[in-house]
């Protein structure tokens, strides 16, 4: 598909420059959140890891679980 043939959407996106285009994914991306968006991944219940048990809210205080496993330094 050549640039001619792109839709004009596209094609006002292809314009704008990399500094401009990341300014915008951060509004949109601040707006998808506002919407209710969610970073988590979507559950797949067809793969064999998928163990509904351990599935759902993550750490209360919303960071995963990591824990120190050397303390100096390295």
């Amino acid at each position: 598909m050549t640039y001619e043939q792109l839709p004009d959407e596209w094609k006002e996106w292809l314009d704008l420059t990399p500094l401009e285009r990341f300014r915008r994914s951060e509004e949109l991306f601040a707006q998808y959140l506002a919407m209710g968006g969610s970073l988590d991944p979507d559950p797949d219940p067809t793969s064999p890891f998928d163990d509904p048990q351990t599935s759902g809210a993550g750490a209360a205080y919303g960071r995963p679980g990591l824990r120190v496993l050397r303390r100096g330094p390295v």
